[in-house]
Formats: structure tokens, sequence, C-alpha cells
């Protein structure tokens, strides 16, 4: 009974692991692409660490998961030809974004297919995750980095005021003391911080044993929280612009600054965590 057993789990992992082939070698060139634009845009750079973290939060869930019997369930495959019908959209389209989330969704209707509909809702928001590791289609991009790139140049110049120091604000150049300009670049704009702090986020907010409405404010506090530290960012390295020198800035906004704010920001999400504690819990945790 053993040996059938053992044969039954090897016959198992071998189909997983021939999918996961199959499914590597399907979408190889979109990949390749996408670990491109991982490397060539900071925005988006997080994205490389989702399939680590995911595999790390299955991980976190073995024991539970291990308790679900798996059995196919083919409404796995509409999942998939629905992928595969995006994807081909994508290519003759030239819309590259519908390839890559066809890539995520395949995956989905894979767990799907050869789990089964039970270990499919246990693991609904870690499959969810996965889409955050494909950068934002072009027109959603444009429409969040303008207006945060606005933000944060007026945020900016509000504190700066607030300090007593003359500001001058030319479209997204500001002038301190009418003599040293500051130019807040689409780089700036805190974008890079908000996807990152959203995967850190969403991690922490699925590892936790918190109701559910917590786990929801945790992640949508990551907007709020990256755009202060970004502003934060901003005031200081202006404040080395006057004082020090624009090189002690330069090195402090892309160096000292980037390090620091990832362990500030996940400080920010604990403390919250502390906080939303002491507050009075209706729902059961999960």
């Amino acid at each position: 009974m053993e040996r059938v057993e053992r044969g039954k789990g090897l016959a198992t992992w071998s189909a997983i692991a021939l999918l996961v082939a199959s499914l590597i070698w399907a979408y190889w060139s979109t990949l390749v692409n996408l670990n491109k634009d991982w490397q060539a845009d900071p925005n988006y750079s997080v994205g490389q660490l989702v399939p680590f973290a995911a595999l790390y939060l299955l991980w976190h869930d073995r024991r539970r998961l291990a308790r679900v019997e798996i059995r196919t369930c083919w409404w796995g495959l509409a999942v998939i030809f629905v992928a595969l019908f995006a994807r081909a959209a994508g290519l003759v389209l030239l819309f590259e974004s519908a390839e890559r989330y066809a890539f995520v969704l395949t995956t989905v209707g894979l767990v799907l297919l050869v789990a089964g509909a039970r270990i499919f809702a246990r693991l609904k928001w870690l499959l969810l995750f996965l889409f955050l590791m494909v950068p934002l289609p072009g027109r959603v991009h444009n429409m969040i980095a303008g207006p945060m790139q606005d933000h944060a140049t007026a945020a900016a110049v509000f504190c700066l005021e607030l300090t007593g120091i003359t500001v001058d604000s030319e479209g997204h150049v500001i002038v301190l003391n009418e003599e040293v300009p500051l130019a807040v670049a689409e780089a700036c704009s805190g974008l890079r911080m908000l996807t990152a702090f959203i995967v850190v986020g969403a991690t922490l907010a699925y590892v936790v044993t918190r109701p559910r409405w917590q786990k929801a404010a945790l992640v949508i506090s990551t907007i709020p929280i990256a755009i202060l530290c970004n502003t934060a960012r901003l005031f200081v390295t202006a404040l080395l612009f006057l004082v020090a020198s624009s090189d002690l800035a330069e090195r402090f906004f892309h160096d000292f600054a980037g390090l620091t704010m990832m362990p500030m920001a996940i400080g920010i999400l604990i403390f919250e965590l502390w906080i939303m504690s002491y507050l009075v819990i209706d729902e059961e945790p999960v």
C-alpha cells in the first residue's frame, strides 16, 4: 500500500513538473521580454521578486494545503482557453501586456485544472498576487505616473515652504531660494516605491492572522505610505541641495534613501498592525 501511495505521489509531482516545464516553454519569449523590462525599468523591478515571494507563501501554507484533497477540475481548461485567446489577441494587436497577463491566467487555469476547486479556493489570493509581477500597461502607467509626479512636486514645495525656504515651482522644476534648481523627474514620482510597497504589504497581509478588513486596510494603506515616504525623500534631498552639494543629494536620493525607505515602510505597516490589534474585532481571523 505504501508503495502504491508513493507511486501516486511521484506520478502527481511528475505531471506537475511536466506542466510547469510546458508552461515555461510556451511562454518563453514572453518571460524573456518581461525580465528585460524588470531590469530596465526601476518602477517595476520589484516584479522579479513576486514569483519568489509566491513560492515562499506557498511553502508557508504547505501544512494547510496538505490536508486538502487534490481533485481535477475541468473548469481549468476554460480558464486556459480564455488565457490563450487573450494571448492571441495580444499578438495580433501588438499589446504585450495581454501576453503577460495571459501567462498568469494560464498559471491560474493550470492550478484549477490539476489541483481542483478546493485548493484553488485556498490559493485564490496567492494567484491574484502573481498579477503584481506584470508591469502596468503603458496607458495605465501614464495615468498614474503623471499625477504622482505632479503631487510629488506640490508636496515637496509645501514641505519646503513650511521650513521658511523660498520656493518657486515651474512645472516639475523647483527653484530653491531663487538660485538652486531641483528637477522632479518621473523617476521621483514615487511609482517605484508604490509598486514595491504594494508587494511588501500584500505579502505581509497574507502571512498575518488578522480579519479580512484589516488585511485589506494594510494593503490599501501602502498607497499613502509610499506617497509619504517619497515626499520625505524629496524634502531631505532638496535640503541637501541647499546646505551640501548636488553630488551628495543625488547619492542620498538614489542610494541611502532608497535603502532606508523600505525598512521605514515595513516599520509603519507593523505599527499599523499593532494599532489595529487594539481595535474591536467582530470577524474571525483568517
